[in-house]
């Protein structure tokens, strides 16, 4: 039989448990705090960075894995006895890590197939179709069907988040310090969307109510969902956002994941958002 195996990235934000449990293996970008390097979730936890970047004046800058970082990861399937390997990274329009794979892809091309697929997306938008991937992989699929399926699936896929704190974006120069002053004097809560695989303002809210409710409506026109997922770094508003998407209908419980370091650099503390895969009539249970 086909043993397939599933690699991702770290701006993914997939969960521990569901990676153990569907054998995923993770690439981690880095992270940079002034001359300090960090592996990410590898070196520097989520609550870690958390910390720096609250004690930080500047921004920390994230950096694509090396291509050496992937080939070491499909060396390591090919000792498992893998025949294949499917990869599947952030967006190729936000990083490079996606080159990095490809490069890394044709070293290895002699003694292991790898397969790479542009997610178009970042955190668990990116992060549910790998859990969609990896079961089926396990399920037995062939190399051939699991890149097709990767690839369906990047139009089903969606995420909408609330910006919390426009500090990080004032740090990191994505807004006019006047606009941003005056956002931050009124309370304004940007909005953000996926589309075609850049970040995208999705309109703006005078408060987190109406922001938080405006992130459920985003989801509920997508339902019936196959797979959902709530994305947070250190947000308090968790139960309050859970409770209100709690009768969306979908395939597979919610998911709630914590935002690491590399997507937390571009989005701040307080960042909360939605994720979801659209249902289709052909998924099989």
């Amino acid at each position: 039989m086909n043993k397939i195996r599933v690699v991702c990235d770290s701006a993914s934000d997939l969960p521990a448990f569901e990676m153990r449990r569907l054998e995923i293996a993770m690439v981690s970008l880095s992270i940079r705090f002034g001359d300090e390097e960090f592996v990410d979730r590898v070196t520097l936890s989520s609550d870690e960075f958390w910390a720096r970047c609250a004690a930080a004046k500047s921004l920390p800058e994230t950096s694509a894995p090396s291509p050496g970082a992937f080939q070491s990861a499909y060396e390591q399937a090919a000792r498992d006895g893998c025949t294949g390997v499917v990869v599947l990274t952030l967006s190729a329009a936000l990083s490079a890590t996606y080159q990095s794979a490809v490069v890394a892809r044709d070293a290895v091309a002699s003694h292991i197939d790898v397969r790479v697929v542009d997610t178009q997306a970042i955190s668990m938008a990116q992060g549910l179709i790998a859990i969609d991937v990896a079961e089926r992989a396990l399920a037995g699929d062939a190399l051939d069907a699991l890149e097709a399926h990767a690839q369906s699936l990047k139009s089903r896929v969606g995420i909408v988040a609330m910006l919390d704190t426009l500090d990080h974006l004032i740090k990191g120069g994505r807004v006019g310090g006047a606009r941003a002053l005056i956002g931050q004097v009124l309370s304004i809560k940007p909005l953000l969307e996926l589309r075609d695989g850049i970040v995208a303002e999705a309109g703006r809210q005078r408060t987190t109510t109406r922001a938080i409710a405006s992130l459920a409506k985003s989801a509920r026109e997508h339902a019936p969902l196959r797979r959902f997922a709530l994305i947070h770094g250190q947000s308090t508003q968790v139960s309050t956002l859970s409770a209100i998407v709690a009768d969306i209908a979908s395939e597979f419980p919610m998911i709630v994941a914590d935002i690491g370091p590399t997507v937390g650099t571009h989005g701040g503390p307080g960042l909360i958002g939605l994720t979801w895969l659209e249902a289709s009539p052909d998924d099989r249970h």
